[in-house]
């Protein structure tokens, strides 16, 4: 198959020039064969590709079947796929779905973050599951460290303030006891008690003392600016579709071994994204790039064990 430059070149040999079809060959280092053929044609066609199989041909009506009953992720489908016996890459399974599924998300001025200097935090909700004999609604809590998008996950049944410190605690703990320079909220109750346009907001006092024992800075978003804690607010999504949703969950009790497992094989070791790195080694590669100024020294753990209030369990 010739190029449209050398097709045209054959043409002005043969017409301008008046060269034999066997001299445009040795002219151009081609086929006399391939000369001939071209100099019959009134104008240059290349050729028509024909569609190659793809790997995920099989698996397309699953995959739409799959969005037609749940808004499903490209990476939960992919999920589905390769527990179905798909063999493909995700690059492949992403590309068909944004065919299928437009994108829906508003676009929003995206906020720079440097390694250890903000989590943002908030809680998520689903439906009842079964506590003891009865059905209470479960609730999460979600931190997310904004630089290297490595996330925390805890299910409880409440979000009194005991719930919200503890997981706060335990946050920092999973993250190798790394305790960020200030955290994000939008206007939580256990973290914000008045918030109003062009006022300094009025913080929890028992949230306030806990961020000063730790050392971290409370940020409250804008009024109705939720989106300036945009990465936590993709993680409870991502939470929602990515592992609750079609999930079966028999009892409370096994919410948070799931979601440790969740968070150490899919959530914190996929690739990101935005960042097009793993966010536990996006942390790891910050954090041997940096000072110590995060990591909570061995002073601050033992305060933190004995003054700190008492993490709740469910």
């Amino acid at each position: 198959m010739i190029d449209y430059d050398t097709f045209c070149r054959i043409k002005r040999l043969s017409e301008h020039d008046r060269l034999t079809p066997a001299q445009i060959a040795r002219t151009l280092a081609l086929d006399p064969r391939t000369v001939t053929q071209w100099l019959e044609k009134p104008r240059y066609r290349p050729r028509q590709s024909t569609a190659r199989p793809s790997k995920l041909d099989p698996f397309k009506p699953t995959i739409r079947r799959l969005l037609e009953h749940h808004p499903y992720s490209a990476q939960q489908i992919f999920q589905h796929l390769t527990a179905d016996g798909f063999d493909g890459g995700i690059t492949i399974v992403k590309d068909y779905v944004r065919t299928v599924r437009l994108p829906r998300k508003p676009a929003f001025l995206t906020l720079e973050f440097a390694p250890a200097e903000c989590a943002q935090v908030d809680w998520g909700h689903w439906h009842p599951v079964p506590v003891g004999n009865a059905l209470r609604r479960l609730a999460f809590f979600v931190m997310v460290l904004a630089y290297s998008r490595l996330m925390y996950l805890e299910f409880t049944v409440s979000q009194t303030m005991e719930f919200f410190l503890g997981a706060h605690l335990n946050a920092f703990e999973y993250f190798g006891r790394l305790v960020p320079a200030k955290i994000m909220v939008d206007n939580l109750k256990s973290a914000v008690l008045k918030r109003l346009t062009g006022q300094a907001p009025v913080f929890n006092p028992r949230y306030r003392d806990f961020a000063d024992h730790h050392g971290f800075e409370i940020v409250a978003c804008g009024v109705g600016q939720g989106q300036e804690k945009g990465r936590v607010e993709a993680g409870v999504g991502y939470v929602k579709k990515n592992l609750l949703c079609g999930l079966d969950i028999p009892h409370f009790s096994v919410m948070n071994p799931a979601a440790r497992d969740w968070l150490d094989t899919i959530a914190n070791v996929r690739l990101h994204g935005e960042t097009k790195e793993k966010p536990r080694e996006r942390l790891r590669s910050a954090r041997s790039h940096t000072c110590a100024r995060c990591p909570l020294s061995s002073s601050t753990s033992a305060r933190s064990t004995t003054s700190s209030p008492p993490i709740a369990s469910a």
